[in-house]
Protein backbone atom coordinates (compact mmCIF):
# COMPACT_ATOMS: atom_id res chain seq x y z
CA UNK A 1 0.00 0.00 0.00
CA UNK A 2 1.10 3.35 -0.39
CA UNK A 3 -0.34 6.04 1.63
CA UNK A 4 0.19 9.74 1.58
CA UNK A 5 0.10 11.22 5.58
CA UNK A 6 -1.11 14.27 6.00
CA UNK A 7 0.66 16.12 9.12
CA UNK A 8 3.26 13.32 9.35
CA UNK A 9 5.86 15.01 11.20
CA UNK A 10 3.49 15.89 14.23
CA UNK A 11 3.04 13.94 16.92
CA UNK A 12 1.01 11.21 16.21
CA UNK A 13 1.80 11.50 12.17
CA UNK A 14 5.33 10.32 12.97
CA UNK A 15 4.49 6.88 15.05
CA UNK A 16 2.02 6.30 12.76
CA UNK A 17 4.32 6.87 9.56
CA UNK A 18 6.43 4.31 11.53
CA UNK A 19 3.83 1.83 12.19
CA UNK A 20 3.16 1.99 8.12
CA UNK A 21 6.48 1.43 7.35
CA UNK A 22 6.94 -1.18 10.12
CA UNK A 23 3.93 -3.32 8.04
CA UNK A 24 6.04 -2.78 4.74
CA UNK A 25 4.10 0.21 3.27
CA UNK A 26 5.13 3.16 1.03
CA UNK A 27 4.85 6.53 2.91
CA UNK A 28 4.60 10.06 1.37
CA UNK A 29 4.89 12.61 4.36
CA UNK A 30 3.09 15.71 4.18
CA UNK A 31 3.48 18.48 6.56
CA UNK A 32 4.31 22.24 6.44
CA UNK A 33 6.47 22.22 9.69
CA UNK A 34 4.54 24.84 11.87
CA UNK A 35 3.51 23.15 14.84
CA UNK A 36 6.13 20.35 14.05
CA UNK A 37 9.72 18.96 13.01
CA UNK A 38 11.66 17.06 11.08
CA UNK A 39 13.53 15.79 13.67
CA UNK A 40 10.45 13.47 14.30
CA UNK A 41 11.02 11.25 11.20
CA UNK A 42 14.82 12.09 10.82
CA UNK A 43 15.47 8.17 11.83
CA UNK A 44 12.94 7.40 8.75
CA UNK A 45 14.65 9.54 5.82
CA UNK A 46 16.96 6.85 4.78
CA UNK A 47 14.32 4.18 3.76
CA UNK A 48 13.54 4.28 0.65
CA UNK A 49 9.97 3.41 1.26
CA UNK A 50 9.37 6.69 3.29
CA UNK A 51 9.26 10.25 1.16
CA UNK A 52 9.10 13.49 3.20
CA UNK A 53 7.75 16.57 0.91
CA UNK A 54 7.66 20.12 2.44
CA UNK A 55 4.18 21.32 1.78
CA UNK A 56 1.09 23.60 3.15
CA UNK A 57 -2.24 21.40 2.01
CA UNK A 58 -3.73 24.31 2.08
CA UNK A 59 -2.13 25.19 -0.91
CA UNK A 60 -3.50 22.21 -2.71
CA UNK A 61 -2.71 18.58 -2.75
CA UNK A 62 -1.53 16.94 -5.75
CA UNK A 63 0.73 13.58 -5.73
CA UNK A 64 2.06 11.92 -9.16
CA UNK A 65 1.86 8.10 -8.87
CA UNK A 66 -0.69 5.62 -7.50
CA UNK A 67 -2.20 6.26 -4.12
CA UNK A 68 -3.90 3.51 -2.12
CA UNK A 69 -4.81 5.66 1.21
CA UNK A 70 -4.51 9.54 2.41
CA UNK A 71 -4.45 9.55 6.15
CA UNK A 72 -5.47 13.23 7.04
CA UNK A 73 -3.94 14.40 10.52
CA UNK A 74 -2.71 17.87 9.53
CA UNK A 75 -3.77 20.76 11.78
CA UNK A 76 -2.55 22.25 15.13
CA UNK A 77 -4.32 20.11 17.66
CA UNK A 78 -2.97 21.99 21.29
CA UNK A 79 -4.61 25.04 22.03
CA UNK A 80 -1.50 27.03 22.46
CA UNK A 81 -0.60 26.47 18.87
CA UNK A 82 -5.00 26.90 17.78
CA UNK A 83 -5.08 30.27 19.45
CA UNK A 84 -1.58 31.62 17.84
CA UNK A 85 -2.59 30.17 14.22
CA UNK A 86 -6.50 30.35 14.36
CA UNK A 87 -6.78 31.49 10.54
CA UNK A 88 -4.27 29.07 9.93
CA UNK A 89 -6.21 26.31 11.80
CA UNK A 90 -9.86 26.82 9.95
CA UNK A 91 -8.00 26.99 6.91
CA UNK A 92 -6.82 23.35 7.35
CA UNK A 93 -9.76 21.82 8.81
CA UNK A 94 -11.74 23.04 5.84
CA UNK A 95 -9.82 23.77 2.85
CA UNK A 96 -6.88 21.32 3.68
CA UNK A 97 -8.94 18.54 4.42
CA UNK A 98 -10.80 19.40 0.95
CA UNK A 99 -7.68 19.32 -1.00
CA UNK A 100 -7.33 15.65 1.36
CA UNK A 101 -10.84 14.24 -0.03
CA UNK A 102 -9.96 15.41 -3.72
CA UNK A 103 -6.86 13.54 -3.95
CA UNK A 104 -8.21 10.51 -2.74
CA UNK A 105 -11.18 10.92 -4.96
CA UNK A 106 -8.66 11.46 -8.10
CA UNK A 107 -6.60 8.26 -6.98
CA UNK A 108 -9.54 5.99 -5.71
CA UNK A 109 -8.08 6.10 -2.15
CA UNK A 110 -9.61 5.20 1.20
CA UNK A 111 -9.91 8.33 3.19
CA UNK A 112 -9.19 8.24 6.84
CA UNK A 113 -9.70 11.89 8.91
CA UNK A 114 -8.68 11.94 12.71
CA UNK A 115 -11.09 14.46 13.94
CA UNK A 116 -10.87 14.87 17.74
CA UNK A 117 -13.21 15.03 21.33
CA UNK A 118 -12.75 18.46 21.01
CA UNK A 119 -16.25 18.36 18.35
CA UNK A 120 -17.91 17.09 21.64
CA UNK A 121 -16.94 20.86 23.44
CA UNK A 122 -17.78 21.06 26.86
CA UNK A 123 -19.55 18.16 27.04
CA UNK A 124 -22.81 18.00 29.19
CA UNK A 125 -23.90 14.09 28.59
CA UNK A 126 -21.06 12.02 30.32
CA UNK A 127 -19.20 9.43 28.70
CA UNK A 128 -19.44 10.87 25.51
CA UNK A 129 -20.92 8.30 23.09
CA UNK A 130 -20.29 8.91 19.03
CA UNK A 131 -24.26 9.68 19.24
CA UNK A 132 -23.70 12.96 21.13
CA UNK A 133 -23.97 16.02 18.85
CA UNK A 134 -21.82 17.89 21.58
CA UNK A 135 -22.09 21.20 23.51
CA UNK A 136 -19.23 23.51 21.42
CA UNK A 137 -19.54 27.73 21.86
CA UNK A 138 -18.91 28.33 18.02
CA UNK A 139 -17.82 32.01 18.82
CA UNK A 140 -15.44 31.45 21.71
CA UNK A 141 -11.52 31.02 21.38
CA UNK A 142 -11.52 27.66 20.90
CA UNK A 143 -13.66 27.18 18.28
CA UNK A 144 -11.17 27.89 15.69
CA UNK A 145 -10.34 24.00 16.34
CA UNK A 146 -13.89 22.54 17.26
CA UNK A 147 -15.47 23.58 14.42
CA UNK A 148 -12.97 22.85 11.81
CA UNK A 149 -12.74 19.92 12.88
CA UNK A 150 -16.64 19.57 12.74
CA UNK A 151 -16.52 21.05 9.66
CA UNK A 152 -13.95 18.28 8.33
CA UNK A 153 -16.28 15.78 9.54
CA UNK A 154 -19.48 17.21 7.61
CA UNK A 155 -17.59 17.42 4.54
CA UNK A 156 -16.08 13.80 4.70
CA UNK A 157 -19.77 12.79 5.04
CA UNK A 158 -20.44 14.72 2.05
CA UNK A 159 -17.78 13.44 -0.15
CA UNK A 160 -18.96 9.63 1.49
CA UNK A 161 -22.30 10.13 0.23
CA UNK A 162 -21.93 11.68 -3.33
CA UNK A 163 -18.58 10.85 -4.56
CA UNK A 164 -18.55 7.34 -3.28
CA UNK A 165 -15.23 7.74 -1.41
CA UNK A 166 -14.33 5.16 1.10
CA UNK A 167 -14.25 7.65 3.97
CA UNK A 168 -13.85 7.21 7.59
CA UNK A 169 -13.82 9.35 10.61
CA UNK A 170 -12.39 8.77 14.07
CA UNK A 171 -12.48 11.17 17.46
CA UNK A 172 -9.09 10.48 18.87
CA UNK A 173 -9.86 11.54 22.78
CA UNK A 174 -6.14 12.65 25.22
CA UNK A 175 -3.16 10.95 23.59
CA UNK A 176 0.10 11.13 24.98
CA UNK A 177 3.74 9.67 24.23
CA UNK A 178 7.07 10.18 22.80
CA UNK A 179 7.52 13.07 20.86
CA UNK A 180 5.16 15.60 22.06
CA UNK A 181 6.62 18.76 22.23
CA UNK A 182 7.49 19.57 25.41
CA UNK A 183 6.25 23.59 24.63
CA UNK A 184 2.64 22.43 23.27
CA UNK A 185 0.45 23.46 26.28
CA UNK A 186 -1.33 20.61 26.60
CA UNK A 187 -1.47 19.31 30.27
CA UNK A 188 0.88 15.99 30.43
CA UNK A 189 4.13 17.66 28.23
CA UNK A 190 3.46 20.77 30.34
CA UNK A 191 4.08 18.61 33.84
CA UNK A 192 6.68 16.35 32.80
CA UNK A 193 9.09 19.76 31.72
CA UNK A 194 8.31 21.87 34.91
CA UNK A 195 8.40 18.52 37.15
CA UNK A 196 11.95 17.63 35.52
CA UNK A 197 13.09 20.98 35.51
CA UNK A 198 12.07 21.74 38.77
CA UNK A 199 9.29 24.20 38.07
CA UNK A 200 6.18 25.30 39.42
CA UNK A 201 3.78 22.63 38.13
CA UNK A 202 0.80 24.99 37.21
CA UNK A 203 -3.18 23.09 37.22
CA UNK A 204 -5.38 25.50 35.80
CA UNK A 205 -8.20 25.95 37.89
CA UNK A 206 -9.05 23.86 40.94
CA UNK A 207 -7.74 21.11 38.45
CA UNK A 208 -10.90 18.57 39.40
CA UNK A 209 -11.49 18.25 35.52
CA UNK A 210 -11.03 15.50 33.81
CA UNK A 211 -8.75 14.23 31.14
CA UNK A 212 -8.90 10.07 29.29
CA UNK A 213 -5.40 9.94 28.51
CA UNK A 214 -4.77 7.27 25.86
CA UNK A 215 -0.92 5.72 24.92
CA UNK A 216 -0.28 6.63 21.28
CA UNK A 217 0.74 3.27 20.27
CA UNK A 218 -2.97 2.42 21.03
CA UNK A 219 -4.26 5.50 19.19
CA UNK A 220 -1.95 4.37 15.75
CA UNK A 221 -3.44 0.47 16.30
CA UNK A 222 -6.99 2.06 16.16
CA UNK A 223 -6.17 4.19 13.64
CA UNK A 224 -4.96 1.54 10.76
CA UNK A 225 -8.00 -0.68 12.02
CA UNK A 226 -10.30 2.13 11.09
CA UNK A 227 -8.75 2.58 7.82
CA UNK A 228 -8.83 -1.28 7.12
CA UNK A 229 -12.54 -1.61 7.61
CA UNK A 230 -15.62 -0.33 6.04
CA UNK A 231 -17.46 1.46 8.85
CA UNK A 232 -18.03 5.23 7.83
CA UNK A 233 -17.70 6.31 11.67
CA UNK A 234 -17.33 8.17 13.77
CA UNK A 235 -15.36 6.46 15.92
CA UNK A 236 -14.18 7.61 19.34
CA UNK A 237 -10.46 6.50 19.90
CA UNK A 238 -9.26 6.66 23.95
CA UNK A 239 -8.91 5.44 26.81
CA UNK A 240 -11.87 5.42 29.42
CA UNK A 241 -9.19 5.79 32.11
CA UNK A 242 -10.77 9.13 33.57
CA UNK A 243 -8.12 11.38 36.20
CA UNK A 244 -8.44 14.38 37.19
CA UNK A 245 -5.51 17.27 36.38
CA UNK A 246 -4.72 17.66 40.12
CA UNK A 247 -4.29 13.95 40.26
CA UNK A 248 -2.22 13.84 36.94
CA UNK A 249 0.00 16.63 37.74
CA UNK A 250 0.77 14.83 41.27
CA UNK A 251 1.22 11.21 39.42
CA UNK A 252 3.60 12.82 36.95
CA UNK A 253 5.41 14.41 39.97
CA UNK A 254 5.68 11.05 41.75
CA UNK A 255 6.67 9.10 38.82
CA UNK A 256 9.53 12.18 37.97
CA UNK A 257 10.54 12.07 41.64
CA UNK A 258 10.24 16.25 41.45
CA UNK A 259 9.98 18.57 44.22
CA UNK A 260 7.98 21.16 42.07
CA UNK A 261 5.31 22.65 43.97
CA UNK A 262 1.72 22.62 41.92
CA UNK A 263 0.46 25.80 41.59
CA UNK A 264 -3.00 26.77 40.67
CA UNK A 265 -3.47 29.19 37.87
CA UNK A 266 -6.99 30.59 35.97
CA UNK A 267 -8.47 28.06 33.81
CA UNK A 268 -8.87 29.10 30.26
CA UNK A 269 -12.44 29.61 28.64
CA UNK A 270 -14.39 26.97 27.54
CA UNK A 271 -11.96 24.44 28.92
CA UNK A 272 -14.01 21.09 29.39
CA UNK A 273 -15.31 20.03 32.69
CA UNK A 274 -15.45 16.17 31.97
CA UNK A 275 -13.72 14.06 29.16
CA UNK A 276 -14.18 10.51 28.76
CA UNK A 277 -14.75 8.59 25.80
CA UNK A 278 -17.23 5.70 24.95
CA UNK A 279 -15.19 3.17 23.34
CA UNK A 280 -18.01 0.60 22.47
CA UNK A 281 -18.29 1.03 19.02
CA UNK A 282 -14.53 0.39 18.43
CA UNK A 283 -14.75 -2.48 20.52
CA UNK A 284 -17.74 -4.17 17.74
CA UNK A 285 -16.64 -2.51 14.79
CA UNK A 286 -12.62 -2.66 15.22
CA UNK A 287 -12.05 -5.07 18.00
CA UNK A 288 -10.32 -2.44 19.63
CA UNK A 289 -9.28 -1.26 23.11
CA UNK A 290 -6.72 0.24 24.17
CA UNK A 291 -3.84 -2.19 26.13
CA UNK A 292 -0.97 0.13 27.36
CA UNK A 293 -1.40 1.07 31.11
CA UNK A 294 -1.38 4.78 32.00
CA UNK A 295 1.66 4.44 34.37
CA UNK A 296 3.51 2.48 31.71
CA UNK A 297 3.33 5.36 29.01
CA UNK A 298 3.80 8.17 31.10
CA UNK A 299 6.76 5.82 32.65
CA UNK A 300 7.88 6.16 28.52
CA UNK A 301 7.05 9.58 28.03
CA UNK A 302 9.29 10.58 30.76
CA UNK A 303 12.57 8.76 29.70
CA UNK A 304 11.92 10.60 25.78
CA UNK A 305 11.67 13.85 27.54
CA UNK A 306 15.07 13.12 29.86
CA UNK A 307 16.77 12.05 26.66
CA UNK A 308 15.56 15.02 24.55
CA UNK A 309 16.11 17.28 27.37
CA UNK A 310 19.98 16.23 27.62
CA UNK A 311 20.37 17.07 24.31
CA UNK A 312 18.67 20.50 24.21
CA UNK A 313 15.97 19.71 22.08
CA UNK A 314 13.37 20.97 24.34
CA UNK A 315 14.27 24.43 24.04
CA UNK A 316 15.72 23.81 20.22
CA UNK A 317 13.30 22.07 18.03
CA UNK A 318 12.84 23.46 14.41
CA UNK A 319 9.43 24.96 13.19
CA UNK A 320 8.77 27.08 9.77
CA UNK A 321 6.94 29.97 8.95
CA UNK A 322 3.22 29.63 7.87
CA UNK A 323 4.12 29.88 3.70
CA UNK A 324 4.43 26.99 1.17
CA UNK A 325 7.74 25.84 0.29
CA UNK A 326 7.17 24.44 -3.66
CA UNK A 327 4.77 25.92 -5.99
CA UNK A 328 2.71 23.70 -7.86
CA UNK A 329 5.11 23.93 -10.95
CA UNK A 330 8.44 22.90 -8.88
CA UNK A 331 6.54 19.90 -7.20
CA UNK A 332 7.99 16.34 -8.05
Amino acid sequence: MRAVVTGGTGFIGSHLCERLLAADHVVLCVDNLVTSSVDNVEHLLGDPRFQFEHWDITQGLDVPGPVDAVLHLASPASPVDYLRLPLETLRVGSTGTWHALDLAVAKGARFLLTSTSESYGDPQVHPQPESYWGHVNPVGPRSVYDEAKRFGEALTMAYRRTRGVDAKIVRIFNTFGPRMRPDDGRAIPTFIRQALRGEPITVTGDGSQTRSLCYVDDIVDGLLRMLAGSHGGPVNLGNPHEVSVLELAQWISKLTESSSEIMLIPRPQDDPGKRRPSIALAGELLDWTPTTPVEHGLRETIKDFRRRMDFGEVTEQRHHPVTPVLNAAARP
